[in-house]
């Protein structure tokens, strides 16, 4: 299980992803540009000492990290057309996360095998990343029995 985060541009939350990896053993792929350095003050006092824990791997961009990934990809975005809960994860699935500002761009979806949605409730737009993350990253594990 892995999570990738598309060109993230707010360090605060690319910092709780990371942290909330590292706490369940979990690699992030980074697929670049991100939207601020990733030695950034805040990056680091989101992510804490778990920064050090995390496996992180950057990619120079989507084709790089195409090309260089085995997982199944599965993208989480607003406009995805089954719930989290109703689908079967796999422990080498990559959860793919986009951008705050912009999400997932169509090439990028139309390259995932699934893409799925968190039920809100009606008015609500998304969920923060870091809280989506944590939500299907924690579903994802429990189905595939990879807890620490």
């Amino acid at each position: 299980m892995r999570l990738a985060l598309y060109q993230p541009d707010i360090p605060q939350n690319a910092g709780n992803i990371l942290r909330l990896a590292a706490c369940f053993g979990v690699g992030v792929d980074v697929i670049e540009p991100c939207g601020f350095h990733l030695d950034d003050r805040h990056l680091r006092r989101a992510g804490m000492d778990y920064l050090e824990m995390a496996e992180i791997t950057r990619h120079a961009g989507w084709a790089d990290f195409a090309a260089q990934t085995d997982g199944r990809l599965i993208a989480l975005s607003t406009g995805g057309d089954t719930p989290f809960t109703d689908f079967a994860f796999r422990a080498e699935d990559i959860l793919l996360f986009g951008r705050e500002s912009a999400g997932l761009p169509a090439d990028v979806l139309g390259a995932a095998e699934a893409r799925l949605r968190i039920p809100l409730r009606p008015g609500a737009r998304s969920l923060n990343v870091a809280s989506a993350a944590a939500i299907a990253l924690a579903e994802a594990l429990r189905q595939t029995g990879g807890f620490p």
